[in-house]
């Protein structure tokens, strides 16, 4: 995103159109369904051993909400607005305001799915050294 940032609004704007639509493809909605999936099954599956049932237990709890949750429910619904957006029609201003009320919060959430989602992994990391 850092580099995006430095991307004229037109610009922002319809990259982030593009990379939205690009990323809706089966090796991604593996990845991303996933985890939710998998991650539930190893906690339950490790419930006798209690360290690395807590350790599952905590990581599942934070990439359900804090990485998963967010995505569904803060970053697509961003993303599907940012999709219906006629950028070939739009004014300029009209442009200027899209970005506004897209970058800013798409960003913030990015940082809360990135820091659960790292915290997440380090978690599982540790249970399976245990």
């Amino acid at each position: 995103m850092l580099g995006f940032a430095r991307l004229k609004d037109r610009e922002f704007v319809s990259v982030m159109q593009k990379t939205n639509r690009a990323i809706l493809n089966p090796v991604f909605f593996i990845s991303f369904l996933g985890a939710p999936v998998l991650l539930p099954i190893s906690t339950f599956l490790s419930f006798g051993n209690s360290t690395r049932f807590a350790l599952l237990l905590a990581a599942t709890i934070i990439y359900l909400t804090g990485t998963f949750g967010v995505t569904v429910f803060g970053n697509v619904p961003l993303n599907n607005t940012l999709n219906r957006f006629e950028l070939e029609t739009a004014t300029e201003e009209a442009i200027t305001r899209q970005r506004a009320n897209f970058e800013r919060r798409w960003n913030n959430l990015n940082t809360i799915r990135t820091v659960t989602s790292t915290l997440a992994l380090i978690l599982i990391i540790i249970a399976c050294l245990n």
